[in-house]
């Protein structure tokens, strides 16, 4: 008869992947990447590490799946926004903003899971990202373009470009150690950027295009 896991083992697997990940987190948050060291999460979460090892093969396997689940939930923030009943360039805006606030906000963990040195695994998992966000971003510019508020350009390539220029653009800013920043001004001129780039027309509630 094959074996067949019980609700309570389930539950107990669950809840273990959920501690080794919050624990990595956690680290990341704190130190970046470098110092998520298998060992020392599985100290963070409670746990051997032999058991973190048998969630995730290796610590590119952990840093993948964490950046995934981070993600996914900065990706379903600008899903909402693009979904809202704003005009399109104010939807377009609007999540250009709350991306970059997001970002700067939770600086450390933003900059290790867009900038920071990784395996190839975690730069597999930065691909399937951007081109996941890119293609939120390609449906507002597609929707602006047919409200005649955007420039007539081809909605995937202008949106490859604009979420490269929102992630390149939040490299300085979001360095550790960085000094003296104005976050209010690097949103606002990443905004103004990104509008300029899809050749917005200015309306009331988004941000002028001076």
């Amino acid at each position: 008869m094959a074996y067949r896991r019980t609700e309570k083992i389930e539950a107990r697997l669950a809840d273990n992947r959920a501690a080794i990940l919050k624990a990595a987190r956690r680290i990341v948050a704190d130190g970046g990447f470098q110092e998520a060291q298998v060992a020392a999460v599985a100290a963070a979460a409670g746990l051997a590490t032999g058991t973190v090892y048998r969630y995730f093969p290796s610590k590119a396997d952990l840093l993948a799946e964490l950046l995934r689940m981070i993600c996914a939930r900065e990706i379903e923030v600008v899903t909402a926004i693009a979904e809202s009943e704003a005009s399109p360039a104010a939807r377009f805006a609007d999540a250009v903003r709350v991306f970059a606030e997001r970002a700067l906000r939770g600086s450390r963990l933003a900059y290790a899971n867009i900038f920071e040195p990784a395996a190839p695994e975690v730069d597999d998992a930065r691909f399937e990202i951007r081109r996941e966000l890119a293609g939120v971003f390609a449906r507002m510019i597609e929707e602006g373009i047919r409200a005649g508020r955007f420039a007539r350009i081809d909605p995937n390539l202008a949106a490859a470009s604009v979420v490269g220029a929102l992630l390149e653009g939040l490299v300085g800013p979001l360095a550790p150690g960085r000094r003296g920043r104005d976050d209010a001004r690097v949103i606002l001129d990443i905004v103004a950027f990104c509008l300029r780039a899809v050749g917005a027309k200015e309306e009331g509630n988004v941000v002028a295009l001076r």
